[in-house]
């Protein structure tokens, strides 16, 4: 069988690097350059995150689907700057409208720029729903704190948020409090955040099956709600998706449960789009999989094309609710940040990265599903588009995660050219949106030797 190819960023690629020869491992990373640079910086810089702590690899510059570290080595992209670099790297119309713009005007506060405006209505037009008034950031964790504040001004001062164990919602106060993070510690949480048992049916809090289980965890988060709240229950808010959990998926029922529960409590709903918006999934926002209207959406990572740029969108009812509670910030909505999201929402257009999404991560998907069944180590894959996730379990009757196995296919993937995110067990794959079929098979395959590599090395 012949397979058609649709050309996503071809001309860039072209340009630049031959992707008959990528990956291109020329030394053994990390090489003696990403060495020396790395030890330079970690004296100063502190806290880095688990991708660079496994793989300290510096990298200097990246090409669409592609990106190249100070000693030459070229690796296939499959973490997309940890979910951001949506239209690849440095796609030429992002560049160019970003060049335009830091010739003109870096910093104005929040006045009016014409590039805003434009970025504005554009970004209108994609939002699900009537969600009309928007707020711009610069990161997700403080387009969260917003979310939660307009919440707070809506609500007349009501303070109590409930989320999902394992949800990821950023690194500051309350968002932080709302967020699931291991064994680290930084308590307590801020006032009235509390979380409920996650609705993963692959390891279900409760030790039950779907759909024998009746929705078990939509009712015990009612009963949480209506038995630890005090009178002051203001929202509910989640991902739809989870990221950082390894790409969880809930079953469709989940999310008319949740809508029901809010409304029946007058709740607000927020929806974290930061990661799972922009297209990741297979659409341009996670929500329109299920029919699902926010009060308030979050979004982000993916919407500058790589680009800092978050934001908030809410219902027009409680626009005028972002005029009492000082929304603005000094970097938000800046013309630089701006060009580049009015040129990746045309990328959007002008590329069909939509059907590139959904066509791309059937292929991944399917390919996946094959490897869980020869791999005795794969004990789950999942996601949507492509946000997708493969699960390490030491056995698959009993799930036990195989952090030991994760860590170390990470690491052997990537000395083979495969940039990608882990997370323990979990390994977690979000390439770029215009990713091709050839080079996603290259990339399934480098995963499918570094994890048969790992169960004879753990002798599975």
């Amino acid at each position: 069988m012949v397979r058609i190819e649709i050309s996503i960023h071809t001309t860039q690629e072209k340009n630049m690097t031959d992707l008959n020869n990528v990956p291109h491992i020329r030394v053994t990373p990390p090489g003696p350059e990403s060495i020396r640079w790395h030890g330079r910086a970690e004296k100063h810089m502190k806290g880095y995150s688990s991708q660079v702590g496994l793989f300290p690899v510096v990298f200097e510059k990246g090409e669409g689907n592609v990106i190249i570290d100070v000693d030459g080595n070229t690796y296939i992209d499959f973490s997309s700057g940890i979910y951001c670099n949506s239209t690849g790297h440095c796609h030429p119309k992002v560049v160019e409208k970003i060049k335009e713009y830091a010739g003109k005007l870096l910093n104005c506060h929040d006045f009016t720029t014409p590039i805003k405006t434009m970025f504005l209505e554009k970004m209108a037009s994609f939002l699900p729903g009537n969600l009309s008034g928007i707020q711009l950031y610069c990161g997700g964790s403080e387009a969260v704190e917003a979310a939660l504040r307009t919440v707070r001004t809506v609500k007349g001062g009501k303070y109590e948020m409930f989320s999902f164990w394992g949800d990821w919602h950023g690194k500051t106060g309350a968002s932080m409090s709302l967020s699931s993070l291991g064994g680290t510690v930084f308590g307590p949480r801020s006032a009235g955040c509390h979380l409920a048992p996650v609705p993963d049916c692959y390891r279900c809090p409760f030790k039950l099956s779907y759909p024998g289980c009746e929705l078990t965890c939509a009712d015990v988060l009612e009963g949480m709600i209506d038995n630890e709240g005090t009178g002051a229950q203001a929202a509910f808010i989640m991902e739809p998706v989870q990221g950082y959990s390894g790409a969880v998926v809930y079953r469709d029922e989940i999310f008319t449960r949740i809508s029901e529960i809010c409304s029946a409590r007058d709740m607000l709903l927020v929806v974290d789009e930061v990661l799972t918006g922009m297209g990741r999934t297979g659409k341009m926002f996670c929500v329109e999989h299920y029919d699902l209207e926010p009060d308030v959406i979050v979004f982000g990572k993916g919407t500058a094309g790589g680009f800092p740029l978050s934001g908030i969108a809410v219902k027009e009812e409680y626009s005028q609710s972002l005029e009492k509670m000082s929304a603005s910030t000094t970097y938000g909505g800046n013309p630089l940040a701006c060009a580049a999201a009015y040129a990746t929402l045309e990328v959007f257009e002008e590329e069909n990265l939509l059907e590139n999404v959904n066509r791309v991560g059937a292929y991944i998907m399917e390919r996946l599903v094959k490897m869980k069944e020869t791999h005795r180590i794969i004990g789950d894959v999942r996601g949507k588009g492509l946000l997708l996730a493969i699960d390490l379990v030491k056995d698959k009757n009993t799930r036990e995660p195989f952090k030991e196995a994760g860590r170390m296919v990470y690491k052997k993937a990537f000395s083979k050219g495969l940039a990608w995110i882990p997370a323990e067990n979990v390994l977690r794959l979000a390439p770029p949106l215009i990713m091709t079929e050839k080079l996603a098979e290259k990339a399934l395959e480098i995963i499918d030797e570094s994890i048969w590599e790992a169960e004879k090395h753990f002798s599975c």
